[in-house]
């Protein structure tokens, strides 16, 4: 049985450009997520997940488009494959299907691993840049989802006793963020 071409696209910001990925490639259908690699909950990879059946063919750029851990993309290859789907990773011209010989399976772990390594150095970056920009007093960290007016009357309907979660919704920050303003 051969089944449909599905592509799946990850781009970890929203001004970045998806369309190059599987430019000139033939999927019926692609999900494309705009959200960071370092796991694999994401809506857009759940519902490719969800929607592809056995004799599909899971097309994706590169093996970090699908995962930057490589405990996370053996995973989803893995449960792809027994699944009766394979997988496509176009950049690296691999295919696993489940009967991978052990030189596809090293590339897989290989390449994966380089992905994470790849991500462990972007976050020790990022740290760093932090780091000195606190030394130069120039760092601010990020800005305040609520403003003072906004975080009284937050506390005060959360006093008045309406739930947290309403007040998040109405508010449009997370119930976290209303526990970190509770906190202070």
């Amino acid at each position: 049985m051969i089944g449909q071409r599905i592509g799946y696209i990850r781009v970890s910001s929203f001004d970045q450009n998806p369309d190059r990925q599987l430019e000139e490639l033939k999927v019926v259908r692609s999900f494309t997520d705009k959200a960071s690699g370092k796991d694999t909950n994401r809506p857009e990879l759940e519902s490719l997940l969800a929607f592809v059946r056995e004799g599909d063919t899971v097309v994706v750029h590169s093996m970090d488009r699908l995962a930057r851990n490589l405990d996370d993309l053996r995973r989803v290859v893995q449960d792809l494959t027994k699944r009766g789907i394979r997988i496509e990773f176009t950049k690296e011209g691999l295919t696993f299907t489940g009967e991978d010989s052990p030189m596809a399976n090293l590339m897989l772990s290989v390449m994966g691993a380089f992905a994470e390594f790849e991500r462990s150095l972007l976050k020790e970056r990022q740290r760093e840049g932090i780091t000195l920009a606190k030394q130069r007093g120039v760092y601010r960290g990020r800005k305040r989802s609520l403003n003072t007016e906004q975080v009284c009357e937050m506390k005060r309907r959360i006093e008045a006793g309406e739930q947290k979660a309403k007040v998040a919704r109405d508010m449009n920050i997370s119930r976290e963020t209303v526990y970190q303003y509770l906190r202070t």
